[in-house]
């Protein structure tokens, strides 16, 4: 599917629904996240990197809350061990069904099971690597906590658990300045004063972001020995957690 342009807030709007992964923003969700969420494609890079680096025989890596796969096939290119799959999850039927189209083109030794699902139902089983990548900024905050859970329980011993945010931050000075930081990034990428007013209409209530020390604090209560932020670019941030 080419890549469309993402005007989707260009125009005023007379009610701003809140922001649901459907079908418009499927055509557009390239173009929208690498406009809008600083570093994307380093990140992207880098995880395929650190599956090739984990990835076992005869375990699974997962995506979950794949969108349209671009974590997922950056393991996949990366990954050379034997009876290794991958399992990439969205509730989003749209998107995976976008996924299952482009993955007929471009076949490859490894195996990737798209699943529309809620990623909170899915058992995470004989994992080697686990990513969160935007996703767990998504999930109601009362559920963060069994879920972090889980993924640990599912995960080998050695295994990786890679988390991407958005960051919130105690102090209110870096809070406004980076907020600020973001907005210049998103007009430095071409959208207006309007886009990203209405953007930010339809994401309040649905994307919860939260502190470095509060995800540090999740992750060590779940069993995660180690916890550190390797990327951060404004406030936008990965970590890697280490059973």
């Amino acid at each position: 599917m080419p890549a469309s342009k993402d005007s989707l807030y260009a125009s005023p709007l007379g009610e701003i629904a809140a922001f649901s992964f459907d079908e418009n923003v499927v055509k557009v969700f390239p173009d929208m996240i690498r406009r809008s969420v600083p570093g994307y494609g380093t990140m992207i890079s880098a995880i395929g990197l650190l599956a090739g680096r984990y990835a076992r025989e005869n375990s699974r890596c997962y995506d979950l809350g794949c969108s349209l796969g671009a974590a997922a096939l950056a393991m996949r290119a990366n990954i050379a061990v034997r009876n290794c799959k991958i399992v990439a999850v969205d509730c989003s039927e749209a998107m995976i069904e976008q996924c299952r189209r482009d993955i007929e083109l471009a076949p490859a030794e490894v195996d990737i099971e798209w699943r529309c699902a809620d990623i909170r139902d899915i058992e995470i089983r004989d994992a080697s690597v686990v990513v969160l990548n935007f996703t767990l900024q998504f999930i109601p905050l009362e559920d963060r906590g069994r879920f972090i859970a889980g993924l640990y329980d599912g995960l080998l011993p050695g295994g990786v658990l890679i988390l991407s945010e958005k960051l919130a931050f105690d102090d209110k000075r870096q809070q406004d300045l980076q907020t600020e930081m973001h907005h210049l990034f998103k007009k430095a990428q071409g959208y207006s004063e309007l886009e990203i007013s209405q953007k930010r209409t339809a994401l309040e209530n649905v994307l919860i972001p939260e502190t470095f020390s509060e995800h540090r604090a999740r992750l060590e209560a779940a069993g995660f020995s180690s916890v550190e932020v390797w990327f951060q670019y404004f406030n936008f941030a990965s970590m890697i957690a280490l059973k």
